[in-house]
């Protein structure tokens, strides 16, 4: 299993800072250590102990073939999400989360066709033949398509389990993963519901380096799992 942060990692990256008091879920007294001038504090002895039950599953998973999809559209998230979801060869979603994505696959599957079709032809000069309007209308789907199945472009069925940042942020990715029974891993801060997640990782889901630092580790449980396979 990847190495756990220390604590004073964690404080570094600012996973210990909640949100106000007046915003806060109370399903997540058990993972509040205090409140400083208004702002709930993060008992990150709590979040060392879920990121380890949570690094463990991921790895697990994987492990036995699983697929791992990463979420985080929102700007402080989807640069780190996607870098590592590349970095170990999982599919992400990094830009905007198409609705049916999971409770729809099927059409989902025929846009991901549709983008690779029209990227084979981009690479193998099939759109000689065309008038120079219908290259560029073909070049802008490419980029449309791009941007909504990109990151997916590789998913043969529905993932095995989710993990992403910020369940309020990414609410319809976390609803339709639970219509669908898929496993839920999610760093939660402090104004989340965590009753309906199945791994929580308690921790500021703002803060940059933070969620690097939380992306970075699922990505190496991730290719810790692969390194396990068939052994």
């Amino acid at each position: 299993m990847p190495t756990l942060p220390t604590l004073e990692e964690m404080l570094k990256a600012g996973l210990h800072f909640g949100h106000q008091k007046d915003k806060w879920h109370p399903k997540m007294e058990q993972y509040i250590f205090a409140e400083r001038n208004g702002v709930h504090i993060i008992d990150l002895e709590k979040t060392q102990i879920k990121l380890q039950a949570a690094l463990q599953f991921i790895t697990n998973t994987v492990k036995a073939g699983g697929v791992i999809l990463f979420v985080g559209t929102k700007d402080q998230a989807k640069d780190s999400v996607t870098k590592a979801a590349q970095d170990c060869g999982m599919p992400y979603v990094s830009n905007r989360w198409l609705g049916g994505t999971l409770t729809n696959f099927p059409i989902i599957l025929k846009l991901i066709k549709k983008y690779k079709d029209l990227k084979a032809k981009q690479e193998t000069g099939g759109f000689k033949g065309y008038t120079k309007k219908e290259q560029l209308d073909f070049q802008e789907d490419i980029v449309k398509l791009e941007g909504r199945v990109g990151g997916i472009k590789d998913l043969k069925k529905a993932p095995d389990a989710i993990f992403l940042v910020d369940a309020k942020h990414e609410k319809t990715a976390l609803t339709e993963a639970k219509k669908k029974g898929i496993t839920l891993v999610v760093l939660c801060d402090t104004n989340i519901n965590p009753t309906k997640i199945d791994y929580v990782i308690p921790g500021n889901d703002d803060a940059t380096k933070g969620i690097e630092m939380i992306v970075a580790l699922v990505a190496e449980a991730v290719k810790e799992g692969k390194a396990l396979q068939g052994k």
